[in-house]
C-alpha cells in the first residue's frame, strides 16, 4: 500500500466540504496516479470529468497509462491524456491527464469548463508559468462561474501555507513520504574536465560498485548524446543497456527507458530534468546527479529567450537523490563535493519572474483582465517584462491602445500557438499558405523537429520526409493549426518573410567577415563561414543562442533584398537626419532602415529653418543632453539648482529626466534659428535654466545657493556638484577668526570644507569648524609648523587674524 492511501479520506471529506485543497505530499507517494482514481465515485463529481494537469507531455502520458493499466485498459477508455502532438481521448473517458499549456487553451475555450468536476494541479512545486496561469483562471471561474468546481493543488516540495493562504486558506492534508534509505556519494569534479567525461566516467564507477538500473541526469539533448557517445567507448559490459530520456523523443524510445530493464539485463539511463518528478523508471536503485539544469530565461532587451545551464536548486537535488530510494535501498552519487550544497540556492525562481510573457498577457488580454490584480498568483510578473510583452502585442496588432483585444488578436487567440508563431500562421494563411506557416511553427516548437540542420528550407523538407511517429504527429499537428489559421493553400507564403513577420528584431545582414551578422536589434550573431546561409546577404532568424553580446544563429532562412523591400515595408522606418559635410555644411539625409540595419541613406538637400529645428530637436531625443555644448555657468548653475531641489521640491527638476521632461520650456525655444547644437553658447543654456526657476524664488537663489562662501579675507567658489554636497576649497589660514561653520541653504546644509596647506595640499575635510579648531586642529597645526616654519600657526585659531601671507622677515 503507498502512503498516499493513508490520507484518501480525510482528502475525500475536505473536498465535500470545500471547493479548494491542498495536497502535500512527497516524491514516491503516490499521489498522481491514486488520487484521481480515488476520486471518481464522489457524490460531488456527479458523473463530470477529472482534469489531472502534468507539467510534461511525457509526464502525462506515463500517468495516464499507468492508471489505465491499473484498471486493465489502455489510455483512451476510462483514462486518458491530451498533449499537444497526441491525444487520447474516448467517449467514456472520465479522468483527462492534460498538459499545463493545453489546460491553459482549454479553459480559455470555455472559461466555464462544461462537465469537468475537478481539476487537480499535479507537481505544482515546479512554478511553471502555465500552471500558475491556470490555477489562477481555475481559480477566477470557480469564484464567479462555477462554485461546485473543485480544484485540488498536488506539490511535493512548496510553500504549502502559501498556496493555502491563495486559496483563501484552503485546508492542507499532508501525506508521509515512502522512500527507502539512499546513501549519498560526493564524487566532485575537476573544472576543466567536460561534463560528459565526468558524467561517463561516474557511471561506469556506479556501474562497477552498485547493483541495478542507474538514473543519471544530464542539461540537455547534447550533453546526453556526448555522454552516450563516451559510453560506448568505455563500456565493455555486454548486458548493460544505454538509453536516452528527454520530451522530443519518439513514444517508443521514451516507453524504451522508462520500462524496467530485461531479465539479466541492467540499463543506463541518461535523462533531463524531466525524470525528477512523476516519473518512475523501473529497476533504478542508483542516481546520479551532474548537478545542472537547462532553464529558460527571458532577456526584454533582445526580446530572446536563451537557455542557460545553471547549478539545480536544492529542493531538485533532493528530488533527484529520492530516486534512488523508490523501490529499494540505493545510492546517489553527486558530481560536485559535499560542501557545495550549501551553496545551492533553495528553489529555482519560478518560470513567471524569468519568461517570456507574451503569450501570458495575451491570454489575460483573452479572459478579459487588463492587470493581474485580483487573480489568484503566488508571485506577480515583473513589471518590465509585462510592459514589453504588451509592446510585443501591439507591434502585432493584437492590443489596441487602451490595452483591449483587437479583431486581430482574437484571431490570433483561435490559432493554439505562442503570439509570434501565430501572426506567423495567420500572415501566412492571408497569402493562401497557410500550411507552410504551421509546419513552421512545429519545427520551432519541437526541437530537432526536421533535423539539425541552420536552414529552416532543409528543416521543412526533414519534417515532410519524416516518417517516424513524432514526426507524423507534428504533421498533423501542423494541419490542425492551419485550420485554425484560416487553412489558405491557394498560394505559396515566403519562408523567410514568415519568420521576418514573427520576429522583425531578428532580421540580419551581413557585415565584415564571412559569417558575420548584425541583427535589426542591434546586436552581432555569427553563422558558421562553411554553412551556405553564410553567403546570403540578409537572413530571417528564428534562433539564436551563445554569448554576452554576439549569438550563434543556430536556425535561420535566406531573404533577398528585392522581396524583403516588396513584402515588409510595414517595418522599413524612415528618418530624415541632420549631418554635416567635411566642410561643415548642414545636410538632411534620409535613411531607410529596419531597426538597427540601414538599407539605403541619400541628401535629400539643405534644410530649412523649420527643418532644421527639427533635426536639432531629433539629435536631443536621440543623443540626450549631453550633445548640448554646457560650459561653467550652465554647470554651475544647474548645480546650484539641484542642490536647492533636494532641499525643496518647490524648485525646478534640473536632473537629465528632469530637464528633458520639460524640454519644450526651455530647450526647445532656443533651437529655433540655431544651425547646430554647438551655436547655443554657455549663457544662454544658463538664461534658459534661470527661466524654469519660479518667480517668487528667483530672489532667494544667492541668497539660499550663492556662487562663493564670504571669508574674513575675500570670498571661495563654492562648488556645489562635489560629491558629499556642497564643497569650497580654502587656505586653512584665511578662515582663522571664524569661530561658525558656514552654511548654505538657509543654514540647512553646512558646506565641506576641504582645507588647504600654503601650498594649497589638502590639510583637513570638515563639515565641523569649530570642532576641527577645537580637536585635531592641534595636530595639523604641529604638522604645518615643521613645514611651513615662515607662516603664522595660532594655538587658538578661531579667535587669530585670518591671513594669506607669511610672517615679515626676522619675526
Amino acid at each position: 500500500m503507498l502512503p498516499i492511501h493513508a490520507v484518501l479520506e480525510p482528502l475525500k471529506v475536505a473536498l465535500a466540504q470545500t471547493s479548494a485543497v491542498v495536497l502535500a505530499a512527497p516524491p514516491g507517494a503516490g499521489k498522481t496516479t491514486v488520487v484521481p482514481l480515488a476520486l471518481l465515485d464522489q457524490p460531488w463529481l456527479g458523473g463530470g470529468r477529472i482534469l489531472v494537469l502534468e507539467p510534461r507531455r511525457l509526464a502525462a502520458r506515463a500517468a495516464a497509462d499507468r492508471m489505465a493499466a491499473s484498471l486493465g485498459q489502455k489510455a483512451g477508455g476510462t483514462i486518458g491524456y491530451r498533449t499537444r502532438l497526441q491525444s487520447r481521448i474516448g467517449p467514456d473517458t472520465r479522468i483527462e491527464v492534460v498538459t499545463e499549456g493545453v489546460f491553459t487553451r482549454m479553459i480559455l475555450d470555455d472559461p466555464g469548463l462544461e462537465g469537468v468536476g475537478a481539476v487537480l494541479f499535479d507537481e505544482f512545486h515546479e512554478r511553471s508559468l502555465d500552471a500558475d496561469l491556470g490555477l489562477a483562471l481555475a481559480r477566477d471561474s470557480q469564484t464567479v462561474l462555477r462554485d461546485d468546481l473543485r480544484l485540488l493543488v498536488m506539490s511535493a516540495t512548496l510553500d504549502i501555507a502559501g498556496v493555502s493562504k491563495l486559496l483563501d486558506g484552503a485546508p492542507v492534508i499532508e501525506a508521509e513520504g515512502r522512500m527507502f534509505p539512499v546513501e549519498t556519494r560526493y564524487l566532485g569534479r575537476n573544472p576543466v574536465e567536460r561534463f560528459e567525461d565526468a558524467m561517463a566516467k561516474a557511471v561506469v564507477q556506479a556501474l562497477h560498485d552498485e547493483t541495478g538500473s542507474v538514473l543519471a541526469f544530464l542539461p540537455g539533448q547534447g550533453e546526453i548524446h556526448r555522454t552516450v557517445q563516451r559510453l560506448k567507448e568505455r563500456l565493455r559490459d555486454p548486458s548493460v543497456d544505454v538509453v536516452a530520456l528527454y520530451g522530443a523523443l519518439d513514444k517508443g524510445e521514451q516507453d524504451r527507458a522508462i520500462e524496467p530493464a530485461a531479465h539479466g539485463r541492467r540499463k543506463v539511463v541518461l535523462a533531463t530534468s524531466v525524470a525528477e518528478t512523476s516519473l518512475t523508471i523501473g529497476g533504478v536503485r542508483v542516481v546520479i546527479d551532474g548537478g545542472l539544469s537547462r532553464v529558460p530565461r527571458f532577456e526584454p532587451s533582445s526580446g530572446l529567450t536563451r537557455l542557460a545551464t545553471v547549478k539545480v536548486s536544492r529542493s531538485s537535488a533532493e528530488q533527484r537523490r529520492g530516486r534512488a530510494g523508490r523501490v529499494e535501498p540505493g545510492v546517489c552519487y553527486r558530481l560536485w563535493d559535499e560542501e557545495q550544497t550549501r551553496g545551492l540556492v533553495g528553489h529555482q525562481r519560478p518560470e513567471i519572474q524569468e519568461a517570456d510573457l507574451t503569450a501570458f498577457a495575451l491570454d489575460l488580454a483573452r479572459w478579459g483582465a487588463k492587470s493581474v490584480e485580483g487573480l489568484a498568483l503566488l508571485d506577480p510578473p515583473p513589471a518590465g517584462a509585462m510592459a514589453e510583452a504588451r509592446k510585443a502585442l501591439a507591434r502585432l496588432g493584437a492590443l489596441d491602445a487602451k490595452g483591449d483585444l483587437t479583431a486581430r488578436g482574437r484571431r490570433l487567440t483561435r490559432i493554439p500557438l505562442a503570439p509570434r508563431l501565430a501572426h506567423m500562421a495567420a500572415v501566412a494563411s492571408d497569402q493562401g499558405d497557410a500550411l507552410c506557416g504551421a509546419r513552421i511553427a512545429a519545427v520551432l516548437s519541437e526541437p530537432g523537429l526536421g533535423g539539425n540542420g541552420v536552414d529552416l528550407l532543409d528543416r521543412l523538407r526533414g519534417l515532410e520526409r519524416d516518417r517516424s511517429p513524432r514526426g507524423r504527429d507534428a504533421m498533423k499537428l501542423a494541419e490542425r493549426w492551419a485550420r485554425a489559421a484560416g487553412a489558405g493553400r491557394d498560394g505559396e507564403a515566403d519562408a523567410g518573410l514568415l519568420l521576418a513577420e514573427a520576429f522583425p528584431e531578428r532580421i540580419a545582414r551581413a557585415r565584415g567577415k564571412p559569417g558575420e551578422l548584425l541583427l535589426a536589434s542591434g546586436r552581432g550573431a555569427f553563422i558558421e563561414p562553411t554553412d551556405h546561409l553564410a553567403r546570403e546577404a540578409w537572413l530571417a532568424v528564428a534562433e539564436l543562442g551563445g554569448g554576452d553580446t554576439c549569438d550563434r544563429v543556430r536556425l535561420a532562412a535566406a531573404l533577398d533584398a528585392a522581396t524583403l523591400e516588396r513584402n515588409l515595408a510595414h517595418l522599413i522606418e524612415v528618418e530624415d537626419r541632420l549631418t554635416r559635410e567635411p566642410s561643415g555644411k548642414p545636410v538632411i539625409r534620409r535613411i531607410r532602415r529596419i531597426g538597427a540595419l540601414v538599407l539605403d541613406e541619400k541628401i535629400v538637400g539643405a534644410p530649412d529653418r523649420a527643418t532644421m529645428t527639427a533635426a536639432l530637436k531629433a539629435e536631443i531625443e536621440t543623443d540626450g543632453l549631453g550633445a548640448l555644448t554646457w560650459g561653467e555657468q550652465a554647470r554651475a548653475l544647474r548645480a546650484r539648482l539641484a542642490f536647492l531641489r533636494g532641499l525643496d521640491e518647490a524648485w525646478p527638476d534640473v536632473s537629465d529626466e528632469g530637464l528633458l521632461a520639460s524640454r519644450e520650456d526651455w530647450l526647445w525655444p532656443l533651437l529655433d534659428g540655431a544651425r547646430s547644437l554647438a551655436d547655443i553658447s554657455d549663457g544662454r543654456l544658463a538664461e534658459a535654466l534661470r527661466g524654469l526657476i519660479p518667480w517668487d524664488l528667483q530672489r532667494k537663489l544667492d541668497d539660499l545657493a550663492p556662487t562663493r562662501l564670504t571669508t574674513p579675507l575675500g570670498s571661495a567658489g563654492i562648488d556645489y556638484a562635489a560629491a558629499g554636497g556642497p564643497r569650497v576649497e580654502i587656505r586653512v589660514q584665511e578662515l582663522f577668526g571664524v569661530k561658525a561653520h558656514p552654511t548654505v541653504g538657509g543654514g540647512r546644509a553646512p558646506l565641506t570644507l576641504s582645507l588647504l596647506s600654503p601650498a594649497r595640499r589638502p590639510v583637513q575635510v570638515t563639515k565641523d569648524l569649530p570642532g576641527f579648531w577645537a580637536g585635531s586642529w592641534s595636530a595639523v597645526r604641529s604638522e604645518m609648523r615643521g613645514r611651513y616654519p615662515r607662516h603664522p600657526w595660532p594655538e587658538d585659531p578661531a579667535n587669530a587674524t585670518a591671513t594669506s601671507r607669511a610672517k615679515p622677515r626676522g619675526t
